[in-house]
C-alpha cells in the first residue's frame, strides 16, 4: 500500500499533471504544479500568496505577466541539461503559452515580499557534480539561496545516473537551529527511457524515515511523473535502477526567517562522505554540455 506522502503520476486535473498545494500536502509553505500544454495552448494563473519559478521540463514557452513577456528556450527533456526559467512574484497574474506544446513546472512557495518578474538564461544556472563513485549525481542549482534571489523558495534539479544513489547519505532539515533549517520538500521524478527496452519501463526508489520524536516511514517505487512529499525526517537514498537515469526536481520552503538549506546527515551514514575523496566522479557525468555565455 502506498504512503499518503506518495502522489502517483497524472493524479491532477488537466491541464495539470501535478497539483501540490500547502493545503493538500498538510503543511504551510511549499507547492508544485506541473502543466502539460498542447500546441498553441496556454494557461493563466494567479500566484496569490506564492512566488513562482516557471521551469520548462520539455518544450519551450512564453511567460507573460503584466506588460512584460519572456521567451523560454527550454529543452527537449530534463536529461538534456538545465533550462532557462522565469520568476513570478506574489500577487501576480501570469500566462504560460507554448507554440509547440510541452510540460512546465511551476515551483511555488509562500512569500512575504513581492519581488519583480525576471528571466534567467540557462548559462547562468550553476551546474554541480556532487558525490563520487556510485553516489555521483549532477545538480542544477537554478533556484538555490546562493544562486538566485527570492523571498523563500529553494529549488534545484538532480540527475542520478542509472545504478547510482543520490540524496545519500540520508539527511534531514525539519527544525530551525544553528546547523539545520526547517524546510518542507517536494520531490518530482522523471525516469529516462532506455532505447534497449520498452517506453515507460524505467523506475527508481525513494526513502523517507523519521526519528523517535517525529516518526515517518516511506519507501516508494517511483516512475515518471510521481511525487513524494517530505514533511520531516531523514530522506534518501533516491536510487536509480540500473539502465535508467533518474531526474528529480526539489522544491523547498519553510516558516523560518532565513532562506537557507542547512542539513544534518543521518549520523550512522555521514562517514560515507569521506569515502568520496578516494573515488572518481562517475565518468557518465555531466550528461550534457553546458551552453557557453
Amino acid at each position: 500500500m502506498n504512503s499518503k506522502y506518495y502522489i502517483p503520476a497524472r493524479s491532477a486535473t488537466s491541464p495539470l499533471t501535478v497539483d501540490v498545494t500547502p493545503e493538500s500536502a498538510g503543511w504551510t509553505e511549499s507547492s508544485l504544479f506541473v502543466v502539460e500544454l498542447g500546441a498553441a495552448e496556454s494557461v493563466t494563473r494567479r500566484s496569490g500568496d506564492d512566488e513562482i519559478i516557471v521551469v520548462p521540463l520539455s518544450g519551450s514557452a512564453i511567460v507573460s505577466s503584466g506588460d512584460e513577456s519572456f521567451e523560454l528556450a527550454g529543452r527537449a527533456s530534463v536529461f538534456d541539461g538545465p533550462s532557462d526559467f522565469a520568476y513570478v512574484g506574489r500577487d501576480s497574474e501570469f500566462t504560460v503559452s507554448s507554440a509547440a506544446g510541452g510540460r512546465f513546472a511551476l515551483c511555488g512557495a509562500r512569500a512575504a515580499t513581492k519581488l519583480p518578474f525576471r528571466y534567467v538564461p540557462v548559462a547562468d544556472v550553476p551546474v554541480e557534480l556532487r558525490g563520487a563513485g556510485n553516489c555521483s549525481r549532477q545538480v542544477h542549482n537554478f533556484g538555490t539561496a546562493d544562486a538566485f534571489e527570492a523571498d523563500s523558495i529553494i529549488a534545484c534539479e538532480v540527475i542520478t545516473p542509472g545504478g547510482n544513489w543520490s540524496s545519500y547519505p540520508a539527511h534531514k532539515h525539519d527544525e530551525n537551529s544553528d546547523v539545520e533549517s526547517q524546510l518542507e520538500e517536494i520531490y518530482y521524478f522523471e525516469i529516462q527511457d532506455n532505447p534497449a527496452g520498452p517506453a515507460g519501463a524505467g523506475f527508481g526508489y525513494h526513502r523517507v524515515y523519521g526519528t523517535p520524536e517525529k516518526p515517518i516511514e516511506v519507501l516508494e517505487e517511483v516512475r515518471t511523473g510521481d511525487v513524494v512529499l517530505v514533511p520531516h525526517g531523514y530522506h534518501g537514498p533516491s536510487i536509480a535502477a540500473p539502465g535508467y537515469h533518474m531526474y528529480y526536481l526539489n522544491v523547498m520552503a519553510g516558516p523560518g526567517g532565513e532562506r537557507a538549506w542547512k542539513i544534518c546527515d543521518d549520523p550512522a551514514h555521514t562517514w560515507l562522505r569521506g569515502s568520496w575523496e578516494h573515488q572518481d566522479v562517475d565518468p557518465r557525468l555531466p550528461l550534457h554540455e553546458k551552453p557557453s555565455r
